[in-house]
C-alpha cells in the first residue's frame, strides 16, 4: 500500500485552515498513487496552542471527523491524523484513522504523555493495541513518545500489525529517534512504521522533521528533511511476510523468562 507522510505542522490555532491543508495533501498523495495519507501529531488543531487544546478539543466523531471523511472520500484514500479528543469532561492526545469510504475505522488515546505541556492539558489513554484493517494489511495506531517504549511496539508485534502509524510531535533534541529508534523498532518487531512529524518553530518547540516510513529490515524507505514536506513509499505485504519469515526475532522469544518486566 503506497503511503504518504505529510510532515507539516499546518496552521497553529486554525481547524479550518488545518482542514484545508489535509485536503490538499489528500490530493497531491491520492494523485501519487497513495492509498493512506497520515498527518502529524495534533495537526487538526496545532500542538503548542496552551488552553486552546481544551477549546478545539472534539469528539472522535465530530465536525471535524465528519470533513476528514469527506476529504477521504473525495480523494479515494484513507487518512490518519492526530487531534485533542473531547469525550465527556476529558481530553486525549488522539489520533483517527479514516477509510477512503468516510468511515472511522479506528481511533487511539495516546497513553504515555511527554512532558509538563502534554500531561497539564490531556489524560493518558489506557489502550495500548488499536488496530484495523485496511488494503490488505493489519495496522496498528500509536503517537509519538509511545513508540519509544519497546514494551509498546512489541505488544503490536504480538497482536499482528504490519504497518504501526505513529504521528508525532519530535522536538529538538531527540530527532536520534526518528533517525535511528524507529528503523531499529521495525526491525525487531517486523513491521513497518510510519512516523510522521511535525516540523519548525512553533511555541516553546522546534519541530526536527525527518519523518519516515521504516521496514521490517530496519530501512528506511523514504525519509523527509527538516522542511514542510510530502514523501511517499511502499508498505508492502510480500516483503513483509518474506521478511518476517526470514528473521527469528518474534519466534525465538522465551516470555517465559520475561515475566520480572512487567
Amino acid at each position: 500500500m503506497r503511503t504518504a507522510l505529510l510532515q507539516s505542522s499546518g496552521r497553529p490555532g486554525s481547524t479550518a485552515e488545518n482542514l484545508k491543508v489535509l485536503d490538499e495533501a489528500a490530493g497531491r498523495a491520492a494523485a501519487a498513487g497513495a492509498g493512506l495519507l497520515v498527518a502529524p501529531e495534533m495537526f487538526l488543531t496545532g500542538y503548542a496552542i496552551g488552553d486552546d487544546v481544551a477549546r478545539l478539543a472534539e469528539p472522535a466523531d465530530g465536525d471535524a471527523a465528519d470533513a476528514i471523511g469527506e476529504t477521504a472520500t473525495r480523494h479515494g484514500l484513507a487518512i490518519a491524523y492526530g487531534y485533542p479528543e473531547r469525550a465527556g469532561g476529558t481530553v486525549f492526545n488522539s489520533a483517527q484513522l479514516i477509510s477512503a469510504d468516510g468511515t472511522r475505522l479506528a481511533n487511539y488515546r495516546k497513553t504515555h504523555l511527554f512532558g509538563c505541556f502534554e500531561r497539564d492539558h490531556f489524560t493518558p489513554g489506557e489502550q495500548p493495541v488499536v488496530q484495523t484493517e485496511l488494503g490488505g494489511l493489519t495496522v496498528g495506531l500509536m503517537i509519538c513518545y509511545d513508540v519509544e517504549f519497546p514494551e509498546n511496539v512489541r505488544a503490536h508485534a504480538l497482536a499482528g500489525t504490519d504497518l504501526l502509524l505513529v504521528p508525532t510531535a519530535q522536538m529538538h533534541p531527540f530527532q536520534f529517534v526518528a533517525e535511528s529508534v524507529v528503523p531499529v523498532r521495525a526491525f525487531e518487531n517486523q513491521m513497518y512504521v510510519a512516523y510522521v512529524n511535525r516540523v519548525g518553530q512553533e511555541g516553546e518547540f522546534e519541530f526536527v522533521g525527518l519523518s519516515t516510513l521504516a521496514g521490517p529490515d530496519g530501512i528506511a524507505r523514504t525519509r523527509a528533511g527538516r522542511a514542510e514536506q510530502l514523501v511517499l513509499a511502499d508498505a508492502d505485504p510480500a516483503f513483509l511476510a518474506a521478511s518476517r519469515e526470514a528473521n527469528p526475532y518474534l519466534k525465538d522469544r522465551r516470555p517465559g523468562l520475561y515475566g520480572s518486566l512487567v
